[in-house]
């Protein structure tokens, strides 16, 4: 005969055990919730930010919204005919009418217009202004982030100075990106005279993210065991000599982990390049310069700005939408490609250097 009786390791039902089970659901909704919120906006911006991107005729790519600088858009009718041109093309096509009509001895066609500003061409100059910005803050940030917490965590002298600086790196890393910007402002930009430029929008970026890669970079070397450093200095290697060789490789893969934290941050900030270094609209790409040094001290074009620009500050329409999801599209695609190389070399590093 079976029996009924419960085994003594079997879980009891309680009131605590019921919160705790009722807790654990909405904790799981929640996220669900989360995960869909996100899926839906990420969801959108890929389908309509596509449509601007890609098209069905070959070849399949919109080549101009990639390569052109941002225009203004002329709609109008002749003829019976709709048309939407850029305004290059508009005044090409205005000027070839004029032509003809005063060949043929008649007035010059009246076009009636509607123009929409930054609705045409494409956004090639934001897209190099935001690999610039990122490649360079995030080597300054890299190089002055490993350095500082190579000094953190290998030679300063645990004590209270040192956990003092810890906490002001905590603290820095919760300061708003707006403070940030208006510190490159004043300091690079009026202090240093730099002026609106990408020397002062690396070293604005660099500092913003410095917090993440120091403690990021600090929890890395950390994580590499002390007998590492114990056998190298034993077998008469240099304190230098232990931490390039020795401590460096097996940390390097926790380090790329705080340039990826980095690249998220710096390639979605406005208001910090608001500030120090992007322009609304400008001609020339940075290496259009008549001296090499002029390259530093010009200001760019920058996805995140432009965004912002065409979805604030101009009236919305259903030509600025398309600007809007496909520079969205564009700007999501570099950040993931740069965030994707960094995570693949984090990987074959880690495979490389195993303890």
């Amino acid at each position: 005969m079976k029996s009924t009786e419960r085994h003594i390791y079997s879980l009891r039902p309680s009131f605590h055990r019921r919160v705790e089970g009722a807790v654990v659901w909405v904790l799981r909704i929640a996220t669900l919730i989360i995960l869909v919120a996100g899926l839906a906006v990420f969801g959108d911006i890929i389908f309509k930010g596509s449509r601007t991107v890609f098209q069905t005729s070959f070849p399949f790519v919109n080549v101009a919204f990639l390569t052109e600088a941002p225009k203004t858009l002329y709609v109008f009718e002749h003829e019976g005919a709709s048309f939407e041109m850029a305004d290059d093309d508009f005044r090409a096509f205005r000027t070839g009418l004029e032509e003809e009509a005063a060949a043929a001895g008649l007035p010059a066609p009246q076009l009636k217009t509607k123009s929409y500003v930054y609705s045409a061409g494409g956004v090639f100059p934001n897209i190099v202004g935001t690999i610039l910005l990122v490649m360079g803050s995030m080597t300054i940030a890299l190089s002055l982030g490993v350095a500082s917490a190579i000094y953190l965590n290998e030679y300063a002298k645990q004590g209270p100075v040192v956990r003092f600086i810890r906490l002001a790196i905590l603290n820095l890393a919760g300061v708003p990106s707006i403070v940030f910007g208006l510190f490159g402002f004043g300091m690079f930009v009026i202090y240093f005279g730099w002026n609106v430029s990408l020397l002062a929008g690396w070293f604005t970026l660099a500092f913003m993210v410095l917090p993440v890669v120091i403690t990021a970079s600090e929890e890395a070397l950390k994580a590499v065991p002390k007998g590492f450093r114990e056998g190298s200095l034993a077998l008469g290697a240099t304190k230098w000599q232990t931490i390039r060789k020795a401590v460096l490789p097996y940390a390097t893969p926790g380090i790329l982990t705080s340039s990826i934290l980095g690249i998220a941050r710096v390639a979605g900030e406005t208001a910090p390049i608001m500030f120090t270094a992007a322009y609304v609209v400008r001609d020339k790409l940075p290496w259009e310069v008549e001296r090499a040094i002029d390259f530093l001290f010009q200001g760019v074009m920058a996805l995140p700005y432009h965004i912002y620009v065409v979805s604030s500050k101009i009236p919305q329409n259903e030509y600025s939408e398309r600007v809007q999801y496909g520079t969205a599209f564009v700007f999501l695609g570099i950040v993931a490609i740069i965030a994707t190389t960094s995570i693949v070399l984090r990987n074959r590093l880690r495979s490389r250097y195993r303890w």
